[in-house]
């Protein structure tokens, strides 16, 4: 029997696509977990930070620096134009607009009329390729032991993404033991009673939007660093996804987020290895096209024993948690 399926499953605790994930969940607690904002499209976010980056540096072959400016501006712009007309309203209007904007962004980029820019229904590839040869400091060989042995390239990755992943965990603790965080908890709370002391609860909003939004960006720049850029990665299970790792982690806390996606992507790793070895030995009689839906639905299950016997997440405080933004 082969059991490499274990140590390639905990290979995913330092996978770029778990600190991709991580990144985009951090920018989710901003939004969710600390602001109450009830945000169903930061797959929207993350397909825009991917596609700036890879426009920029692939299609129009600019330095790497303007890449990373593209992904902060196209997050930041498609933060007002979902915040301008629903901040302002019940959370559950943000929620019909932004998984609504997301599934928009995703079906823009495969139209034929912008295949030049985007690719289509192709997408891009590349981007990992070109964000390597312009920074990666490390010499040529690969490291490792065993089956998690890896190239020069797949090391630089890892390093840049959980250094991204360390940085905005570092930025959100200190905004929210700040007195911008501490206001943004009340609004999350009671945003009348902050209001009645004479802050803008819109602006506050807006920021937080924002500065989760850019968050989510910069992590869809990190997922497309190991694959190709595809637009069908972005559909709405991906936010499903994050909200799972969110959950299970913990809505309002800062590494929550961090430890919800290392174990999601870990069990997801696990059961995919589990059931095929049990299919392939004849041990379980199912098709092996049915181990992908089997294994959502075990995660499913988890997450709903999680939701009603621990609510608040693995790190989260039991008082903090909110569900019903």
């Amino acid at each position: 029997m082969d059991f490499n399926f274990i140590p390639l499953a905990f290979g995913e605790v330092f996978s770029p696509t778990t600190a991709a994930y991580a990144l985009a969940a951090i920018g989710l607690a901003v939004h969710f977990g600390f602001a109450g904002l009830l945000n169903f499209g930061q797959a929207g976010f993350m397909a825009l930070g991917g596609y700036a980056f890879a426009v920029t540096t692939v299609i129009f072959g600019l330095p790497v620096w303007m890449g990373f400016l593209m992904v902060i501006a196209v997050s930041v712009v498609f933060a007002l134009i979902l915040g301008i007309p629903t901040l302002r309203l019940r959370a559950d209007y943000l929620s019909i607009v932004t998984i609504a904007a997301a599934e928009i962004v995703r079906l823009s980029v495969k139209t034929p009329e912008f295949s030049d820019v985007t690719g289509g229904s192709e997408g891009i590839n590349g981007a990992g390729r070109v964000f390597n040869e312009a920074t990666n400091p490390l010499p040529d060989g690969r490291w490792g032991v065993g089956v998690l042995t890896y190239s020069s390239a797949q090391w630089w990755l890892i390093i840049v993404g959980w250094a991204m992943v360390a940085i905005a965990c570092l930025l959100v603790w200190l905004l929210t033991r700040s007195p911008w965080g501490r206001v943004l908890r009340g609004i999350r709370e009671d945003e009348d009673a902050v209001r009645s002391l004479g802050k803008n609860v819109y602006q506050y909003k807006m920021q937080a939007l924002i500065i989760g939004g850019v968050i989510g960006g910069f992590g869809g720049f990190l997922f497309i660093l190991p694959r190709s850029l595809q637009p069908d990665n972005y559909g709405t299970q991906m936010t499903f996804f994050l909200y799972t790792i969110l959950l299970l982690g913990g809505a309002a806390t800062v590494f929550g987020p961090v430890l919800g996606s290392i174990i999601f992507w870990v069990v997801l790793s696990l059961s995919d290895g589990v059931l095929s070895l049990l299919v392939s030995n004849g041990w379980l009689p199912i098709a092996t096209t049915q181990q992908g839906p089997i294994r959502f639905i075990i995660v499913g299950v988890a997450l709903m024993l999680l939701v009603i016997f621990r609510p608040q997440g693995i790190l989260g405080k039991k008082k903090e948690a909110l569900f019903s933004a």
